[in-house]
């Protein structure tokens, strides 16, 4: 009977395991993680947790009861310290050695520390778990301040959530826009405008020089005191572990569309991985997002199982942050010009990033029609007329050529 090793029990493991199930699979699963609570879901840690509106119970993947029922040995508050190829065993910190068939890598990321003076201090504030989350949340509350570095969709959610709490937020971002890494500049400008409509202040162009659990020091000499300092730069792959073990990586563990590593009897799923878009001619790319742990756990399965693979999808993302629901489809590689649909001033609009005549990207606020056109447009590769694309008046499918 085949035994599945999966290695981290974050959303994307946890969704492997349900997966397997789902699929027929009637061997051995093990799930091991380094939290102590099962597998839940993230991105309400930002938003819905730090506002009372969620708990561990109510983000849980599944019931409590799924993994006994399901004979799936789910064994939490332990890491893989080592993988023995050759033997097909992995060793746990805690002594224990589990011999797989499968073994499926889903380690996830970590927060990037910030690179200046009191950069490792314990008591800076980042956003990955629950226990993260926690430790915000008891920071934030009426009259608190918080500091965010880092313009990213973690750190303005978080900011969001401060105000709505009753406390201020600054954002300081050291490049020229907030999200400029990931975002349009009509985008930014979007979510510059109603941050600061909210009473959110965004600095942007900013270095910090130095930082503590209650203060940061800018490039100036000047000091902002706050009652939290959370700092959202961005994440490291946990590829470590696969590093050590000899398989191939490149920020990020590097799989094929099945997930599978450069050892065929290794899998690796989620964030720890960077892996071909077939949207995108297969360029390889770490994708950071449920919706691509979800599709790496069916490729994982079906691979397992033996059915067939399930169609590609195009990567999409989210974010909720006041009255504005982002929704964005695809990625801005090689596109060539834009197109503006709707209104950015009124909060509903979507912006499409051509690539010729074909859509490559869109990035919709409040405008569920667009995002659906865009992704659809996308994965069937369509060719779009501009002109109609940005006339609001003519209906968004008639731009399809």
């Amino acid at each position: 009977m085949a035994k599945v090793v999966i290695i981290g029990a974050g959303h994307a493991g946890g969704s492997v395991a349900g997966f397997l199930k789902q699929y027929g699979f009637d061997g051995e699963i093990v799930l091991a993680g380094t939290e102590k609570v099962a597998p839940y879901q993230r991105p309400p840690l930002s938003k819905a947790w730090l506002k009372g509106e969620a708990d561990e119970s109510s983000l849980q993947l599944r019931s409590e009861d799924f993994y006994a029922e399901n004979a799936i040995d789910l064994r939490l508050g332990v890491s893989a310290v080592s993988i023995d190829r050759a033997a097909r065993t992995v060793t746990f910190d805690d002594g224990a050695a589990e011999s797989y068939d499968h073994l499926v890598i889903a380690t996830g990321s970590r927060a990037r520390k910030l690179p200046v003076t009191g950069g490792s201090d314990q008591g800076l504030l980042e956003l990955r778990t629950t226990v993260d989350a926690e430790r915000l949340k008891a920071a934030l509350g009426q009259g608190k301040r918080l500091v965010v570095i880092g313009g990213g969709y973690v750190g303005l959610e978080a900011a969001a959530s401060a105000k709505a709490l009753g406390g201020s937020a600054i954002v300081l971002e050291r490049m020229d826009r907030v999200l400029q890494r990931v975002a349009s500049p009509t985008l930014s400008a979007f979510f510059t405008r109603r941050h600061s409509e909210e009473g959110v202040e965004i600095r942007t162009g900013v270095e910090v020089s130095a930082v503590s659990a209650h203060t940061v020091t800018l490039g100036d000499g000047s000091v902002l005191d706050a009652e939290a300092v959370l700092v959202g730069i961005g994440a490291i792959a946990n590829d470590d572990l696969a590093r050590a073990a000899g398989l191939e990586c490149n920020d990020g563990i590097v799989v094929d569309l099945d997930a599978r590593t450069s050892d065929a009897n290794i899998f690796a799923v989620g964030d720890v991985t960077r892996r071909p878009l077939p949207h995108y001619d297969d360029v390889m790319f770490r994708l950071e997002s449920v919706p691509n742990a979800l599709e790496q756990a069916k490729q994982v399965a079906s691979a397992i199982t033996g059915r067939p693979q399930p169609a590609h999808e195009v990567p999409w993302f989210w974010s909720d942050q006041y009255d504005a629901k982002l929704q964005i489809a695809g990625l801005p590689f090689g596109a060539d010009s834009q197109v503006v649909r709707g209104d950015p001033d009124v909060n509903s609009f979507a912006v499409f990033h051509l690539k010729g005549d074909r859509i490559v990207c869109v990035e919709a606020i409040n405008a569920a029609q667009s995002f659906m056109f865009g992704k659809q447009a996308i994965g069937k590769a369509m060719a779009i007329n501009p002109a109609v694309l940005a006339d609001e008046a003519a209906p968004i499918k008639s731009a399809a050529v």
